[in-house]
């Protein structure tokens, strides 16, 4: 991590061989190898603590409420009633906290294959989990994702994959593939959604772009809708999707949404309200005219 050309400690977060964004760090808290991936806290000056796997950043306590109130409140709001959840992945724990935030949540399953992760994040994030993983409403599972959704006969109102992205080397990558969101979809009840984050919008290192991403779920769910966010941490606009067997977010009208999230008492988010969702849905000219032009075509 550091550069002995340029004075001070610092993370080089290199998106591609074109274009490296460099942090500087206040403190190195933790280095380490578990057995799935290398683990790095640091504090930096910009971002404040931030969690590094595998030399990318995965959260910064700067925008991962961002990072986790996008990815989980639209799902979330557009079901009419909530009670089981599936994570895959999610081990920092703030997507737990952010499902648990639901009062109509009666269990949440959180799946990681990596328990020494987790135990770092429960002892490392504390700010960020709020002691979520103690919750009498979670069963946390550690095993492989696609393990876990071959095998279970569970089914669930909302499935959430906060999982990393899709790099050419990893494994990872078949939790991205028709295959696995196939048997994602036979794990969700009649009324069931899924989501997940599809990768940068701008910057692919890769074959598997937001809009390739975006394909396979067309290709498997009746409704799949694309949204994103700027994530400060990641210097990139990020794209989510939702994608659906009966609902679709984008069509859930201001007013339902402000009446969902006064009733479900989440007027203390930081960043999800009814004005957010609306314009996660409203894409701009250059977006639409991008998917337009790619295989996604709903």
């Amino acid at each position: 991590m550091r550069n002995p050309e340029i004075k001070d400690n610092w993370f080089i977060d290199k998106d591609s061989r074109d274009r490296w964004v460099y942090h500087r760090i206040k403190k190195n808290i933790l280095s380490t190898k578990t057995k799935f991936q290398r683990v790095e806290f640091v504090d930096t000056y910009d971002l404040g603590r931030v969690v590094v796997l595998d030399d990318k950043i995965q959260s910064s306590d700067v925008d991962e409420f961002i990072y986790h109130e996008a990815l989980v409140h639209p799902a979330m709001v557009v079901h009419p009633d909530p009670k089981i959840v599936l994570i895959l992945g999610g081990g920092e724990g703030a997507t737990l906290r952010e499902i648990l935030r639901y009062r109509s949540v009666e269990k949440v399953v959180m799946v990681d294959i990596d328990e020494e992760f987790v135990r770092l994040c429960k002892k490392y994030l504390k700010h960020w989990h709020h002691n979520s993983f103690n919750d009498k409403r979670v069963e946390l599972v550690f095993t492989d994702a696609k393990e876990y959704i071959k095998n279970t006969r569970s089914r669930f109102d909302i499935i959430v994959a906060d999982i990393s992205d899709p790099l050419q080397e990893g494994q990872v990558r078949d939790l991205y593939t028709k295959d696995f969101y196939s048997a994602v979809k036979n794990r969700l009840l009649s009324d069931g959604l899924f989501v997940t984050h599809i990768t940068g919008v701008f910057y692919a290192s890769n074959d598997m772009s937001y809009a390739s991403i975006l394909k396979t779920l067309t290709d498997v769910f009746p409704f799949t809708d694309f949204y994103y966010e700027y994530i400060p941490s990641f210097s990139s606009l990020w794209g989510f999707a939702v994608a659906s067997l009966k609902y679709s977010p984008r069509k859930l009208s201001p007013a339902a949404v402000d009446r969902r999230l006064k009733k479900r008492k989440l007027n203390s988010l930081s960043y999800y309200d009814t004005e957010t969702h609306k314009r996660l849905f409203h894409l701009p000219k250059f977006l639409r005219s991008s998917l337009l032009k790619s295989p996604f075509s709903k």
